[in-house]
């Protein structure tokens, strides 16, 4: 049997973008050790519904570690206390009868609240845009060997590919860099032969229109990596930093 346990809950809660917002204080009596943290919640906004009050907004979306829509800071930590684990695939197991947890939004200008725990990310779907398209036709999935590119790149070049884009690199980094976002996304097909004709045009591209939309610089905290729920290495911005390097001068 399950064992249940008393959780006390301090959220933000903010009406909207203008709201200047506050933490607001809840508990929950008999929280399943086997429920997620994002189930949890749910049965915490049923009883706020069932109490007449409005429940609290939060993103999701897969529920399945694989969206990254769910990006809370809990505890002061983007995603919570486990190592390479979104929101989504936290437990309430990784707490104590009777502890009080913080929840709140990932803090970034550039992530301005939408209401209480909602972020908007746009930002990120606008520096991948900046990057545009590859131009080479690449049809059906070729054979596997019929271009040949070493293992290692493939490799390096698939881990930078499983980014989700949740913003915790934001969220933990002192400088709000989205530095390890966009060098993943640029890292990817920046490796590979399909992304070479428009390498330098994408670097360029897509630095500046993070740095149009106000996140700082890196700031070699390596707090992203720390907190990435993927793993992402940070060895990709150094790869950005010198691709867009070679492609200004």
């Amino acid at each position: 049997m399950a064992d249940l346990m008393t959780i006390h809950l301090k959220v933000w809660r903010q009406k909207n973008a203008n709201d200047s917002g506050r933490f607001e204080d809840y508990t929950l009596d008999e929280v399943n050790e086997h429920m997620s943290f994002l189930e949890m919640l749910d049965v915490l906004n049923e009883k706020l519904m069932m109490d007449d009050v409005e429940p609290i907004e939060f993103d999701y979306d897969c529920r399945e570690g694989i969206c990254g829509s769910c990006n809370l800071v809990i505890n002061g930590r983007a995603h919570g206390p486990k190592h390479k684990t979104a929101v989504c695939q936290l437990h309430m197991r990784n707490y104590n009868d009777g502890d009080t947890i913080v929840i709140e939004p990932p803090r970034a200008a550039s992530f301005p609240v939408i209401k209480d725990l909602v972020v908007d990310r746009s930002a990120f779907d606008r520096i991948i845009e900046a990057g545009g398209y590859v131009s080479v036709k690449t049809g059906s999935a070729p054979e596997a060997n019929l271009i040949p590119i070493a293992q290692d790149t493939v490799n390096e070049s698939f881990d930078f590919a499983t980014c989700i884009g949740c913003g915790a690199c934001v969220a933990a980094c002192p400088n709000s860099s989205a530095s390890l976002f966009t060098g993943a996304k640029l890292g990817h097909l920046n490796m590979l032969p399909q992304g070479q004709p428009e390498r330098e045009k994408r670097t360029i591209a897509m630095v500046e229109q993070m740095e149009k939309e106000g996140f700082g610089d890196c700031s070699n905290h390596a707090e992203c990596e720390a907190v990435c729920p993927v793993g992402i290495s940070i060895a990709a911005i150094a790869e950005m930093r010198k691709d867009y390097l070679k492609a200004v001068i």
